[in-house]
This record gives C-alpha cells, sequence and structure tokens, in this order.
C-alpha cells in the first residue's frame, strides 16, 4: 500500500505515544504509517473561509447576546410589570433556540 512514497514525515512522540500508536495500528492489522495516513486523511480542518464565516457567526451571536442582556436587564427591573413577564418568557424561549444553533460538544466522531 506504500509504494511510490519515498518522504519521511517526522513527529515528535514520547515513548509511551510510540507504543501506544504501534499497539492501535497492530491491533488494526496496518503499519503506524498507514494508521497516521488513516487518521490524518480523516482529520477536518478549518481552511481561512471557514474560520472567517464561524468569526462571523460568533459576532451575530454576540450582538444577540447583548440585546438580550438589556432586555433581561429591563425585564429584571420592571418585574411587577405584566408585561416583564410576558418578554421573561420570551426570553426564555430565544435562550432555548439558541442553545440548539450552539455546536454540538467536540466528540471522537467530529474528528472523522
Amino acid at each position: 500500500m506504500s509504494t511510490g512514497r519515498a518522504v519521511w514525515v517526522k513527529v515528535r512522540a514520547s515513548e509511551a505515544e510510540r507504543a501506544e500508536w504501534h499497539a492501535k495500528a497492530r491491533s488494526a492489522g496496518l503499519t503506524l504509517s498507514d494508521l497516521v495516513r488513516r487518521a490524518v486523511d480523516r482529520t477536518r480542518t478549518w481552511t481561512v473561509p471557514h474560520a472567517e464565516v464561524e468569526r462571523e457567526r460568533t459576532q451575530q451571536v454576540a450582538r444577540v447576546g447583548n440585546n438580550l442582556n438589556q432586555i433581561a436587564r429591563w425585564a429584571n427591573t420592571h418585574k411587577e410589570a405584566v408585561e416583564a413577564v410576558e418578554v421573561i418568557g420570551h426570553l426564555i424561549a430565544i435562550k432555548r433556540e439558541m442553545a440548539a444553533l450552539s455546536p454540538p460538544e467536540n466528540t471522537e466522531d467530529d474528528a472523522r
């Protein structure tokens, strides 16, 4: 499987890491080179356009958060008003929607 590969890529690792990687490769029936190659091929990285999109998304979410904080401050100041109870209900609904927009926590599957 490694025909035509003449270039070496060196990676520093501890003895324990090296032993663990070799054990993983053996258990998968692969050489260490094939294991690393497959792992790197499955790894997704951010390109500059993705980073810019994420940066813009983060700024937009921050703006929404600032507005929500101002509304929440008003609602907490005017708790006796019936409108404040309604506003708080809407804030809770918005909070749930914002939570649904958040990216999921990183898992091992995300790296594939």
